[in-house]
């Protein structure tokens, strides 16, 4: 017996989320904390669905949001499963550090490119090809943004497999000679991934901590507050864009 890709995401997306395939929606809202569905479904008065599954989900005017929680192999994982249902877009609302000084905790990155540091992507496509997003994906979502009376940053986004860094000098001065804008540890993967699977993906990422010096550096207490200031207007802003 041959098994095909087809066999098998069409199988394990609905066990990874609990959703059979048609009750998910034609466009992806894709995060990777719980903490997003919580908000949305408050927001939007949604069911949250999937609960005991790796990959919990809430839906409504046939957009879903999927938690496929954090790291590059979560977000290659979710590029392939998503095949079995071939959305027409897929929204990354992400968390990143900003690497800069102009950039202050709540402002929005919307990226141009990801630096590949993530090693995931390897698996898809070869080094030298860039990770990119969906260009009209971006473009709603910067149209977006100012119909919110907000504003945002562009540039290049630094995605790692590496979680705990902030002690790191030597990393550090490597992050400054890249001229990154932020860093975090998905977008380039979702980027590779989704054009490797034929899916546009585009990406809108909060800055939730300054990791280049010590008073940055995330914790519980300033992650919360983070969540308690910004999450909602991240959301209403994804949700606007695929609308």
């Amino acid at each position: 017996m041959t098994i095909s890709k087809s066999n098998i995401v069409e199988d394990w997306l609905p066990r990874y989320t609990g959703a059979k395939l048609d009750e998910l929606g034609e466009y992806i809202l894709l995060t990777n904390f719980y903490k997003y569905l919580e908000v949305f479904s408050k927001i939007y008065n949604t069911e949250i669905k999937g609960l005991g599954r790796p990959m919990q989900h809430t839906s409504i005017h046939g957009i879903t949001m999927i938690n496929f929680n954090m790291g590059s192999p979560n977000a290659a994982t979710i590029m392939d499963l998503l095949t079995a249902i071939k959305p027409k877009g897929c929204l990354f609302l992400g968390k990143c550090g900003g690497l800069k000084r102009k950039n202050e905790i709540g402002d929005f990155i919307l990226p141009l490119a990801a630096i590949r540091g993530d090693g995931t992507s390897d698996d898809y496509l070869p080094k030298e090809v860039p990770a990119l997003p969906a260009f009209k994906l971006q473009r709603a979502v910067s149209t977006t943004i100012r119909k919110h009376n907000r504003d945002y940053w562009t540039g290049t986004v630094y995605t790692t497999n590496r979680r705990v860094w902030e002690h790191d000098k030597e990393f550090k001065e490597y992050l400054k000679k890249i001229r990154a804008m932020a860093i975090d540890m998905e977008t380039a993967t979702l980027f590779i991934a989704g054009f490797s699977n034929q899916i546009s993906v585009g990406a809108l990422l909060l800055v939730s901590d300054q990791p280049m010096i010590a008073s940055g550096v995330k914790t519980q207490k300033s992650d919360k507050k983070v969540d308690k200031q910004h999450i909602e207007k991240h959301i209403q802003i994804g949700l606007d864009s695929l609308m």
